[in-house]
């Protein structure tokens, strides 16, 4: 039997402890490597892309979820294994001047074609999102029937790109997704053992009140947003800047509506330019972060699975996807616009673009005045509203107020969607402009407003009629 001195006992301490603290540094190491999903080899990589909106003056959504088709398809995903939602009203749209051809910045090439359109026109809501991320195809309404037949050993990326609101995403057609449902699905997903690890980018205004308080570590999601829980998100490349600078030439004048969104666009053309094999989610949000300068990128959910390479969950080409030259990735100011603006850009342009006198520069105009005329009628309806259920002096706060970064925007989510149909029944529907005031929504609810009182201020604000 070996036997240790006292005079020995210190020393051999010290080195047990040393080898101790390796052996747990490797654990840590292999833990972490093993929850960052850095090893994809034995997986397969799914993505699900989705484009909220419809109108040629949300062309940007649709040209976002196109690019990052290429993205993937370039970097070696299969069709097979990815699931696209997009309207499909822009390539052929009368407004377009290149028909049949989708860009996503200025002179740049065309990311439509080869884009597998799963779920278009009425297709695109969210009851087929739900079914399609759960794998349910009886749940399915048209569409290719392609779902979610990922496993435990998978990867999957999913990618959202339109309009938000204080606990929404906007589709296309049909209800809105709330954040509960969609976190409902997430955890199906998870019990279902739908993937290994998820990762979830989402380009929206208040896209953080999606996941705010609602997203654990523990479902091993890691999710970045263009924005936090109170502040809107930017489109980019636009063909006119923020009021007083004008339109700027080339390819955003020429389609006279914005090509991409500046969180949308730093993500994917930094993938562009870089080998995803050798860039880590955590940097790519850095640099995002960076050129995102405009509003809050924010992280959520499991942030130790960013230390897993891009090529995890968008797969790896030999080559680059395409070179981009560094003064295209540097941000500029005036290429962008508030969300919510840019459709007044495009109503805007169209005036401008419409011989004078013309039929269509009266249709034009019609158009822009119509849609100044819903902002006004959100802005005082909601006002009124407000101004009714809690007094002038407690007006702005219930307007304004914001949660704690760790809590949801909203304890009843099931309240929150009703006050959102209440007012819609008397008042008309929100638009994408109006869709900011469900933050007011939120926190009448928290306030503990009830239904009633909820719809007798809608019927005094608009007369009962929507």
């Amino acid at each position: 039997m070996m036997t240790i001195s006292s005079g020995s006992l210190v020393p051999f301490l010290l080195i047990a402890s040393a080898m101790a603290a390796v052996s747990e540094s490797r654990r840590s190491f292999r833990e972490i490597v093993s929850q960052s999903g850095a090893d994809a080899s034995t997986g397969t990589q799914w993505a699900v892309l989705v484009a909220g909106s419809n109108g040629y003056g949300n062309y940007r959504h649709q040209a976002d979820v196109c690019h990052a088709y290429q993205i993937l398809k370039a970097n070696g995903l299969k069709d097979e294994n990815i699931i696209v939602f997009m309207y499909d009203d822009i390539a052929e749209n009368e407004h377009n001047p290149t028909k049949g051809i989708i860009i996503n910045k200025p002179n740049g090439p065309d990311v439509y074609q080869g884009v597998p359109k799963d779920y278009t026109s009425v297709e695109t809501t969210a009851a087929n999102l739900y079914a399609v991320l759960i794998g349910n195809k009886a749940a399915l309404s048209g569409g290719s029937g392609k779902v979610l037949n990922s496993g435990p050993n998978d990867h999957v990326f999913f990618y959202y790109s339109d309009h938000g609101a204080t606990g929404v995403m906007s589709m296309p057609a049909g209800d809105s997704i709330y954040a509960n449902d969609f976190m409902n699905v997430l955890r199906q997903m998870y019990k279902a053992m739908k993937y290994k690890n998820m990762v979830i980018y989402i380009e929206a205004c208040e896209a953080g009140s999606i996941l705010q308080g609602l997203l654990p570590e523990d479902l091993g999601i890691y999710a970045t947003t263009a924005s936090n829980a109170e502040e809107s998100s930017w489109a980019y490349y636009c063909p006119s800047g923020p009021p007083g600078r004008g339109p700027i030439g080339g390819d955003p004048a020429k389609y006279g509506t914005c090509l991409g969104d500046l969180y949308s666009i730093a993500w994917m053309e930094d993938s562009d330019a870089n080998d995803l094999g050798k860039e880590t989610l955590q940097e790519q949000y850095l640099v995002v972060k960076k050129r995102t300068n405009l509003s809050h990128v924010m992280q959520y959910g499991n942030t130790v699975l960013s230390k897993a390479f891009l090529s995890t969950y968008m797969g790896q080409s030999s080559n680059k996807v395409s070179s981009v030259p560094s003064d295209e990735l540097s941000s500029s100011n005036s290429l962008a616009v508030p969300q919510r603006d840019a459709d007044l850009v495009f109503f805007r342009h169209r005036v401008q673009k419409a011989p004078k006198g013309s039929a269509k520069s009266v249709e034009a105009q019609k158009r822009l005045d119509e849609e100044i005329a819903r902002r006004s009628h959100a802005d005082r309806s909601i006002n009124q509203i407000v101004n009714q259920l809690f007094g002038d002096s407690n007006a702005a706060s219930m307007l304004t107020a914001v949660r704690p970064e760790d809590q949801p925007v909203v304890d009843d989510w099931d309240c929150l969607k009703t006050f959102v149909r209440t007012y819609e029944q008397y008042c008309g529907r929100l638009s994408e402009y109006g869709r900011q005031y469900t933050r007011a929504m939120a926190n009448m609810c928290n306030a503990g407003v009830s239904k009633d009182r909820m719809e007798a201020a809608s019927i005094q604000a608009c007369s009962g009629k929507a």
